[in-house]
């Protein structure tokens, strides 16, 4: 009875010091706030501060960013062009932990109207993204990101 009950102990102390926090929670949240925020300003002077150096960005039509300095290339050009002035909002959020120091955050973002270049006029757009986060040196940072426009 007494090692039973000491594994039973032993179990669940083991899931509770490797199961995320609320400050995990909170903290892949807030990088994905920090990332809307660099987006409605376009500059994205924030980015060394919540993305790792190798951070891949896969945009709606399927171009692929590899490395913050590409990625901060291709979103600052873009933002200087048909997405100035556009901002988006969050309208949903879901975090789901992969280990102790990855988590995916799923985000429907509703997106400001806008013309590509193309000429089409995107109204009311809605888009998912999928974010990757990971932990580094006790820090959550954007590692991967894609987003895809979703049907009407």
């Amino acid at each position: 009875m007494k090692s039973t009950l000491f594994f039973i102990m032993i179990s669940f102390t083991a899931c509770v010091s490797f199961g995320q926090t609320s400050n995990d929670k909170t903290s892949v949240a807030k990088v994905v706030s920090d990332f809307q925020e660099d987006f409605n300003d376009g500059s994205f002077k924030k980015a060394n501060l919540y993305t790792t150096k190798d951070w891949q960005h896969l945009n709606p039509n399927g171009g692929i960013s590899i490395g913050r300095e590409n990625v901060l290339k291709e979103v600052r050009a873009v933002h200087q062009g048909f997405l100035k002035g556009v901002s988006m909002k969050t309208e949903s959020i879901a975090i789901y932990f992969i280990s102790p120091t990855v988590a995916i955050a799923n985000v429907i973002h509703k997106m400001g109207n806008f013309t590509t270049p193309d000429g089409k006029l995107h109204t009311n757009e809605r888009q998912i993204k999928t974010y990757i986060i990971v932990k580094e040196k006790r820090k959550w940072l954007l590692t991967h990101d894609q987003n895809t426009v979703i049907s009407r």
